[in-house]
């Protein structure tokens, strides 16, 4: 007798205990927002769109220890310090470990500063009230989340969306390469949704893991926005009725072919695009705990396979890791030399490189070696890896690989912002 059996289709689950909550954290019109070497402006004179901090928490049993995630509609930490007075508190407040908590920023370039080291600045005022804000906000809306977490299951699925290229431009006049469309090179364009159901199979939330910088809006636009996220989550949120979370891929080499404007409608026009592609993953997805199994073959004009859905526990498996991992650091100036430098410099925009080069001299210390966090959660059939890195896409391409058949989460500038992690042959330019 034939035992054999064909593998079964199934989305990659998790079932437990999760909870959802959102925070509107957008920051009062008039904050410091130069986020632009080749901005001629410093203070933000409205607001685009609304940002958002969304929180998901997961845990196999009421009495487990929560895992904490945290999608945020910012840019990105200039100073260790301020990130760690933001992230510090809310485990305090909450009595968390290190090692429970990812914040995960959507990397827009069109919000507000986070350093409070610009208090001088127009706007700078509104900076160290901001952060509170955002800490509050992260701490309500983990309480809630935690109250309210009831029995749900996460099911994940790979999409495709065309928004991403690639961004690494050889200077055709200079022996460097620029920050710009390169239509030479392909790029990661892969998607990875999440669905949250409850018991009742009623969509609670929708997580959006995908790889591409948003900097749509560059120096000409004056408004605190998203970005793209904006528009994709609108969209999202409008069909499901429940909150979307946004994680940052790894996205080191990958920006839209367009970018760099004032025109708010160009990053809508991409939200949308990236939006209808979430909408298309989600239309593809199995019912939660339902499997396509093969059933029989019935005999018709051809031999018919059939497949049918039939029903499973997913796994309920949850287990984490946070780890040091040592990096080799390019060569740069002492912490001194580059301080002297900034204040020597008189020219606005090399002003602002010398800033950014500053504080990650400051961030990663004055040795050859630096030590980056790494978070990996495992949910079920899933892992989430986070990191403070911006990273490129190499990085969640070969991660994939390796923990197939897994759903793979890859996030960047979580729990901080240090530098970026590019290819060995890249590190020169």
């Amino acid at each position: 007798m034939n035992t054999q059996t064909y593998p079964v289709l199934k989305n990659p689950s998790f079932t437990g205990l999760i909870g959802v909550a959102q925070e509107d954290i957008t920051p009062p019109e008039g904050i410091y927002a130069r986020n632009w070497g080749a901005a001629i402006h410093d203070a933000s004179e409205g607001i685009h769109s609304p940002l958002m901090l969304v929180c998901h928490t997961f845990q196999s049993l009421k009495e487990d220890k929560p895992l904490v995630l945290i999608s945020a509609d910012l840019g990105w930490w200039k100073s260790s310090d301020d990130e760690r007075f933001v992230r510090h508190g809310i485990l305090e407040a909450l009595s968390l470990e290190p090692y429970q908590l990812m914040i995960c920023f959507s990397h827009t370039h069109a919000g507000p500063s986070l350093s409070r080291q610009d208090f001088s600045k127009p706007g700078g005022e509104f900076i160290g009230p901001y952060l509170l804000q955002i800490q509050q906000s992260a701490v309500r809306a983990i309480r809630n989340a935690l109250s309210t977490a009831g029995s749900a299951t996460l099911s994940w699925l790979y999409g495709k969306c065309g928004l991403a290229t690639n961004r690494d431009l050889p200077d055709l006049n200079k022996e460097r390469i620029v920050v710009g469309f390169n239509p030479e090179k392909d790029a990661d364009d892969t998607l990875l949704v999440g669905r949250i159901t409850d018991q009742n199979d009623r969509i609670i939330s929708t997580i959006v893991n995908y790889a591409c910088h948003p900097t749509t809006l560059a120096w000409d636009n004056r408004l605190i926005s998203p970005d793209y996220i904006g528009a994709m989550r609108e969209m999202v949120e409008t069909q499901t009725h429940a909150p979307c979370m946004f994680l940052q891929g790894a996205s080191g080499e990958l920006a839209p072919a367009e970018q760099y404007v004032g025109d708010i409608t160009l990053a809508e026009g991409y939200g949308r695009q990236l939006g209808y592609a979430v909408m298309a993953v989600l239309e593809a997805m199995l019912p939660p705990k339902i499997q396509l199994a093969f059933s029989n073959v019935v005999e018709s004009g051809a031999p018919l396979a059939v497949w049918k859905h039939s029903a499973y526990n997913p796994s309920a498996t949850i287990s984490f890791e946070m780890i040091n991992v040592e990096y080799s650091l390019k060569p740069l100036p002492s912490l001194i030399d580059i301080q002297q430098q900034w204040e020597e410099c008189e020219d606005r925009v090399l002003k602002e490189r010398l800033w950014r080069k500053l504080n990650i001299r400051k961030a990663v210390g004055d040795a050859e070696n630096a030590c980056v966090p790494l978070w990996v959660w495992r949910l079920g059939d899933s892992f989430l890896v986070g990191q403070p890195n911006e990273a490129y896409s190499d990085f969640q391409v070969e991660l994939r690989k390796s923990l197939a058949p897994h759903a793979v989460g890859v996030m960047n500038v979580v729990n901080g912002h240090i530098g970026y992690l590019p290819l060995s042959q890249l590190y020169e330019h």
